[in-house]
């Protein structure tokens, strides 16, 4: 698009100044705009590879392009047909815009180990995120399997309970009806008085259903035996016979008679009693 540009403004200017001055001269004049237009870009450019920009070069490329626009604007309007001429008047300013715009491409250009590095992490990401949805539908498919197992185990077990259960109440309502027949004491009164005679039993069933527990009270220790209290108690076990006990009887024989002592003041009480 430069060098369509550059050939359009350098034709444009030959035709327009020469008839007005030699065509010579007026190919000076078109070379001059297209040489400055040139130089600019290619200084913005040279720029540009190391880094740096120079807002005034920018400046005067612009102004280039701005006069080669104008002087085809200016040739188009003094033709018959003005609308061929219009038709390409845009091409300078479209060229450094495309200029521009490729410069905005080369901050951003990466090397291709950069891209193929790129293209590495993001493929790793779409295998993680792949993997990870794999591993959480199989873990929901586990869990939802684990549940059906789990409910059906228990739908199961409360059967086989309710069905022991119904049989237990009609073999406990058998007994009953049994046991409230008019001929039953009298049959087991019967059977029991040979075994048993004077002895008139009474056919209870066991309760059949919840029994509140009967509160047993806690042992409470009796109060300490003074030494006095144990020598007594030791000696009077130790002489219940003769020949005297010996000290292992004598513990088995005291606290087999609810006394309680330990074992060093037993043993004391014992040296002192014999």
């Amino acid at each position: 698009m430069t060098a369509v540009s550059m050939v359009l403004t350098l034709a444009v200017v030959v035709m327009w100044l020469g008839g007005s001055m030699p065509v010579l001269v007026a190919l000076v004049v078109g070379l001059g705009i297209d040489g400055g237009w040139l130089a600019t870009l290619a200084y913005e450019r040279r720029l540009a590879a190391q880094g740096d920009h120079s807002a005034p070069v920018t400046a005067v490329g612009w102004f280039f392009g701005l006069i080669a626009t104008a002087v085809l604007i200016a040739h188009a309007a003094g033709e018959q047909s003005p609308g061929a001429w219009l038709a390409v008047a845009w091409l300078p300013l479209a060229a450094k815009a495309l200029w521009l715009v490729h410069g905005l491409w080369e901050r951003t250009a990466l090397t291709g180990a950069a891209l193929h590095s790129i293209q590495g992490i993001q493929q790793e990401a779409r295998d993680d995120a792949a993997v990870a949805r794999a591993r959480l539908r199989a873990e929901a498919a586990t869990e939802e399997t684990r549940l059906t197992a789990v409910t059906q185990a228990g739908a199961r077990v409360a059967r086989v309970q309710a069905k022991t259960a119904q049989t237990l109440s009609r073999a406990w309502s058998t007994l009953e009806t049994t046991r409230a027949g008019k001929d039953t004491g009298r049959a087991l009164t019967c059977v029991t008085s040979r075994v048993t005679p004077d002895v008139t039993p009474t056919w209870e069933l066991p309760v059949w259903g919840p029994v509140e527990p009967v509160p047993v009270p806690a042992l409470e220790p009796g109060p300490a035996l003074t030494d006095a209290e144990l020598d007594r108690l030791v000696d009077d076990i130790r002489t219940s016979e003769t020949p005297a006990l010996s000290y292992r009887d004598m513990a088995i024989r005291f606290r087999s008679a609810g006394h309680s002592a330990s074992e060093v003041r037993l043993r004391a009480a014992w040296k002192r009693v014999a």
